[in-house]
């Protein structure tokens, strides 16, 4: 059934999943979004990622059975629970990766930015876009939103890492443009000013979003005690 375009999506990238799983903070995330008027989403895609390839590895099988739980109880949807079918999310995914990958060129050749899982999110926010569905990227890894927000900088930080001069195509841009971006870090603040966070103490804040900083969220020191002073 299609969601109303009054309602609000969150799409879940494998990295924000990550992050949450590695702080153990899944309860936390399951009380978030039944205080959340809208859909927790992930792709067919990120649901690979997450659940279908690591629940065969013994290493990350209980973390796989935990996500695979979540999305038995409806914390986490796929995207027909919105009317969006994965083939059109497959081909659009297709589309961008191939644009997104020939975007950054070194010496004639398209550096990979980014995999199907997140660019799989990318495509179905620009779908919902179209659909004129109000919705957010969960996303911890930092390349694909900086590839939105800030290509210039991502340019800088990777010449710097290869050691090698290179140039964007500025026309590819456009395709990764108006995307809304949320990390763990910002999800837990909600939780903590929703009252969700059961540890009660000063730190409290500082603990949660430090904690996801040291495992797994790309984040600065400075947008930390940023979200501090909100506190």
């Amino acid at each position: 059934m299609p969601i109303k375009n009054t309602e609000r999506v969150i799409i879940f990238d494998s990295s924000t999943l990550i992050s949450f799983a590695m702080n153990g903070l899944f309860e936390e995330l399951k009380t978030l979004r039944k205080s959340f008027s809208g859909k927790f989403i992930i792709t067919k895609e990120v649901k690979q990622e997450i659940v279908d390839n690591p629940i065969r590895i013994k290493r990350f099988e209980l973390e796989a059975l935990k996500i695979d739980e979540m999305i038995q109880q409806k914390i986490l949807e796929l995207p027909n629970s919105i009317g969006v079918e994965d083939k059109k999310i497959t081909d659009k995914t297709l589309e961008l990766m191939k644009i997104a990958n020939n975007t950054f060129i070194s010496q004639g050749v398209g550096i990979k930015l980014i995999d199907m899982g997140e660019t799989s999110c990318v495509a179905l926010s620009q779908i919902l876009n179209e659909q004129g569905v109000q919705n957010v990227l969960a996303v911890d890894e930092r390349t694909t939103r900086m590839l939105s927000e800030n290509p210039e900088t991502l340019k800088n930080i990777m010449q710097k890492r290869l050691h090698t001069k290179i140039n964007i195509k500025n026309e590819n841009l456009r395709f990764f443009r108006n995307l809304k971006f949320i990390r763990s870090t910002e999800l837990i603040y909600v939780a903590y000013k929703k009252g969700i966070i059961s540890i009660k103490s000063k730190d409290t804040l500082d603990a949660l979003l430090y904690a996801l900083k040291f495992k797994g969220c790309s984040i600065s020191d400075e947008e930390i005690e940023e979200i501090k002073r909100l506190g």
